[in-house]
C-alpha cells in the first residue's frame, strides 16, 4: 500500500535529480560548451566592430564627396544656360532640399530662375468633381488665351497643354528681355485662375516664358506599392513640357526613384527619349548632371537617364561633359529638338 512517506520520499527524488542536474549542467557549461560559446560572441563582437568601422568609413568618404562636389559645380557649369530661363515644376512631395539646390545649380549654370510651379494633389485628383472644376477652368482659361485644346487627351493633360503653352518657349528671348504684354498677361491669368480653385500654387515669377524646365518628383514611393495617381499624370504632363519647351529634365532623389517611382515609370516610357532623367538630385552631383543634361538637349544631343545604375539609369552623367561654346547659345527650334531625337 502506498502512503504519504512514499509520496514523500518521491518529491524529494526528484528534486534531488534536478539539483543534481542543474549541477553537472553548470559545471559542463565550464568546459568546451562554455568556451565555444566564449570564442563565437568574440567573434561576433569583433565583425561588428569592422562593420562599423567600414560603414563610418563609407560615410565619410559620402560627405567629403558632396562637399568635393559642391565645391567645384560653379566651375564645372560655369555658363553652360547662360541666356536660358528655367522654370521649376514640382509634384506633391517633391523635397525642398532637391529644389534648391537645383535652383542654385541653374544659376551657376548662367541661368535666370523665373521661378516654381507647384502642382497640388487636387490636380491629380480623378474623382468626379475635382475633374469637373479642372476641366472648367481648362475650358476658360483656353477660350481667354485662344488655344485649341486636344479633345482625345486627358483633363490633366489639356491642363498642361495650356499650362506649357503660356508659359514655355523653344527659342530662348534676349537676356534681360520681358515677356511681351499679351504673353506675359495671359500667363498671370492662367497661373491666377488654377491656383484660385487650388490646382496648383506659384512662387517667383513663372508668367515669365522660359526655355527650360526641370520637373521635380516626389521625395518617395508609395510604401504599399500601389499605383501613385501621380505617375499617371506624369506621362502626359512631361510630353507637353518637352514639346513646348527647348529642353526638359525630371529629377528625384537617389532613395525614391527605385521601383514604383515616377523616375522609374518615365524610364520605362517612350518619353524618355524626349526628356532626360535624373535619380540623384539630392546630391550636388546629380543637380549638376541636371544641368549638363539640360545643355546637352539644347545643343541638338540625346536625352538620356543619369545617376545610379540600380534605379535603372544608363550613364551617371553625360559624356563628354558638354561646354559652354556647345550649348549656350544653342536655341534649337521645335522642328530641329524633334529632329535630334
Amino acid at each position: 500500500m502506498i502512503d504519504f512517506r512514499y509520496h514523500l520520499v518521491s518529491i524529494v527524488a526528484v528534486f534531488l535529480a534536478l539539483a543534481i542536474g542543474i549541477v553537472l549542467g553548470s559545471t559542463e557549461l565550464q568546459g568546451p560548451a562554455f568556451s565555444l560559446l566564449d570564442k563565437t560572441t568574440s567573434k561576433l563582437q569583433n565583425e561588428l566592430g569592422q562593420v562599423s568601422s567600414q560603414r563610418d568609413a563609407a560615410q565619410q568618404q559620402a560627405t567629403e564627396g558632396e562637399l568635393y562636389a559642391q565645391a567645384v559645380e560653379p566651375v564645372v557649369l560655369r555658363d553652360l544656360l547662360t541666356g536660358h530661363r528655367l522654370l521649376i515644376i514640382t509634384e506633391p512631395g517633391a523635397e525642398s532640399s532637391v529644389v534648391s539646390g537645383i535652383t542654385t545649380a541653374a544659376i551657376h549654370a548662367g541661368a535666370t530662375v523665373t521661378g516654381e510651379i507647384n502642382l497640388q494633389p487636387k490636380f491629380f485628383d480623378t474623382s468626379g468633381t475635382a475633374q469637373d472644376s479642372l476641366n472648367q477652368t481648362t475650358l476658360d482659361v483656353a477660350q481667354t488665351a485662344g488655344i485649341q485644346l486636344d479633345t482625345s487627351a486627358t483633363y490633366q493633360q489639356q491642363a498642361a497643354q495650356v499650362i506649357a503653352s503660356e508659359i514655355l518657349t523653344a527659342s530662348s528671348p534676349p537676356v534681360g528681355s520681358r515677356p511681351a504684354g499679351d504673353q506675359g498677361s495671359n500667363a498671370t491669368t492662367m497661373l491666377q485662375a488654377y491656383a484660385a480653385s487650388q490646382f496648383l500654387s506659384t512662387s517667383g515669377q513663372p508668367a515669365t516664358p522660359a526655355t527650360l524646365a526641370v520637373v521635380v518628383t516626389p521625395q518617395n514611393a508609395p510604401s504599399d506599392g500601389s499605383a501613385d495617381q501621380l505617375d499617371q499624370v506624369l506621362i502626359p504632363l512631361v510630353q507637353e513640357l518637352a514639346g513646348k519647351s527647348a529642353a526638359t529634365v525630371v529629377v528625384g532623389s537617389s532613395t525614391g526613384s527605385g521601383v514604383g517611382s515616377p523616375i522609374a515609370l518615365l524610364r520605362s516610357n517612350t518619353v524618355s527619349s524626349q526628356v532626360s532623367t535624373v535619380d540623384d538630385a539630392d546630391l550636388a552631383a546629380g543637380q549638376t548632371v541636371a544641368m549638363q543634361a539640360l545643355a546637352v538637349e539644347l545643343a541638338g544631343g540625346k536625352a538620356g537617364n543619369y545617376g545610379f545604375t540600380a534605379n535603372g539609369a544608363s550613364a551617371i552623367a553625360p559624356s563628354p561633359a558638354p561646354t559652354p561654346s556647345a550649348s549656350a547659345s544653342a536655341t534649337p527650334t521645335p522642328s530641329t529638338k524633334k529632329a535630334s531625337k
